[in-house]
């Protein structure tokens, strides 16, 4: 063993906090963008929005007859022969008395809020609340007024606290059959006083919530709107066959004509299945594009959507802040940087995503042209060389941005879809192929829908050649069930 020193020559990648900080913004949405922008406009004081409102916009403020307030013009700075030196302003900021300025902003008058006219024309309480009441909200506003004991409560909070969307009561890991012993057990309830307490949620608003499948539930709706006894026993003894539509073995069992079995199914069908849907207090989520694609002549232009997007500026009060007082100078150093590498990496995240999106448009224009039935195949490698980019970048790029186009909003990993071979033609994307389905389902007969293996034929006759089992893919990937569930008998 011996101790000596050598020198080699090494190549390896290094992550700069530079390249760190382009790489997470690039793969952020936009609203994770804006929120990631004001969270370091908190952290760095170096930062500020350039959106500022001056004196022009005060001027053109509204009339006061249409109700609103107006802001007295402000008054323009007197002219300057010479620029004060570094001492002098300096002394300027010195001479401000804060305790006096902020003693007359507080004593100000507020200003007012009144929009004038009548009363009638302000918003509703229910139109200012902050959320929807939910399925949970609902059903404990009709607990209150229930007359149960303490455990008895205390089995129903559990019982509407284990409450999935739809309003089915589940537990992961357990059997419909053993939800309301273990929760009874955990609320120190008797299983059979426990099945009680569940009868009464069940017919609370909703009525069928809180059941364990969907049998249960129908049963509980049939049984409340007191329906005949058809219905019941259809629905408790031959659901699998209701599924499968297989009404004449319905008949048979049951003895009955099999236009019974037809009407009792059209009740049936009426029943809610989801009692809890109506009662979501999820807010729909807004999509906003990232990108605009326009059509000027015939030509199509690639726009940055900025509306919205906080415009990033360096402090100018910063700046000059490093050059009175030494101490400081470090500390607004590092926060400069750091101020300047956000803002280069926001825009280079827009000129990426720009620069992807107009290859996408190159290579997609038949698709802008005439629709999702001329969308070609393209994968990340096809623009990744275009762009001169690496595969990961351009899969950062699409994930979760929109482009608004005149086709539509898509994201922009709609655009990238596998090649399916077409018999003397070229290839076809595989999201066309999915609409050449749906299309040709919705022109099937309802009475006598088409087979997987009947469509196969049918796109062979466009020189689109694909196996069942594809077919059977793209179908469920679309939600579209299958024939002969499709199938409608009235």
């Amino acid at each position: 063993m011996e101790i000596k020193q050598q020198l080699k020559l090494s190549q390896q990648l290094v992550m700069t906090p530079q390249l760190q900080m382009a790489i997470k913004l690039l793969q952020l949405s936009r609203l994770e963008l804006i929120e990631q922008i004001r969270q370091e406009m908190l952290e760095n004081p170096v930062l500020e929005d350039g959106q500022e409102i001056g004196p022009t916009a005060a001027k053109e403020a509204p009339d006061p007859a249409s109700g609103a307030v107006t802001l007295p013009d402000m008054p323009e700075p007197p002219p300057t022969t010479a620029e004060p030196t570094t001492k002098e302003a300096e002394k300027g900021r010195e001479d401000i008395d804060w305790d006096r300025y902020l003693e007359n902003h507080a004593m100000q008058a507020p200003v007012p809020t009144f929009r004038g006219g009548d009363s009638e024309d302000l918003p509703s309480v229910e139109a200012t609340l902050t959320r929807r009441e939910g399925l949970p909200d609902h059903l404990f506003w009709q607990l209150r007024m229930a007359d149960f004991a303490e455990d008895e409560m205390r089995f129903a909070t559990l019982v509407i606290g284990n409450l999935d969307p739809d309003g089915y009561l589940k537990l992961d890991d357990t059997r419909p059959e053993d939800v309301v012993p273990q929760l009874a057990a955990e609320a120190g309830l008797d299983a059979e006083d426990a099945e009680e307490v569940l009868k009464i949620i069940q017919a609370m608003d909703p009525v069928g919530v809180a059941t364990r499948d969907l049998r249960e539930c129908l049963l509980v709706q049939a049984r409340h709107l007191g329906l005949d006894q058809l219905v019941l026993d259809i629905i408790d003894k031959h659901m699998s066959n209701l599924e499968k539509k297989n009404y004449g073995a319905i008949a048979r069992d049951l003895k009955v004509e099999l236009d019974e079995v037809y009407d009792v199914v059209q009740i049936i069908g009426e029943l809610e299945p989801r009692p809890g849907r109506n009662h979501t207090s999820e807010e729909p989520h807004y999509i906003t594009p990232d990108v605009h694609v326009l059509k000027i002549g015939d030509q199509y232009y690639v726009v940055a959507n900025d509306d919205g997007m906080p415009k990033l500026k360096i402090s100018g009060f910063y700046r000059s802040a490093m050059q009175g007082d030494p101490k400081a100078r470090e500390y607004i150093q590092s926060k400069l940087r750091s101020a300047q590498w956000l803002i280069r990496s926001i825009d280079q995240r827009r000129k990426t995503i720009v620069k992807v999106t107009e290859c996408i448009v190159e290579k997609q224009k038949d698709f802008f042209e005439k629709g999702v039935a001329y969308l070609k195949p393209m994968i990340l490698r096809d623009v990744a060389e275009t762009v001169g980019m690496h595969e990961s970048t351009i899969s950062r790029v699409t994930t979760n941005k929109y482009v608004n186009t005149p086709q539509g909003l898509f994201e922009l990993k709609y655009f990238f879809n596998s090649a399916i071979s077409r018999a003397g033609e070229d290839d076809i994307a595989s999201e066309a192929v999915k609409q050449a389905i749906k299309k040709i389902i919705a022109a099937e007969n309802v009475k006598d829908p088409y087979s997987d293996q009947k469509i196969v034929e049918i796109l062979r006759e466009q020189n689109v050649i694909i196996a069942r089992r594809t077919v059977a893919k793209y179908r469920e990937m679309l939600g579209i069930l299958s024939s002969s569930k499709r199938k409608q008998y009235f």
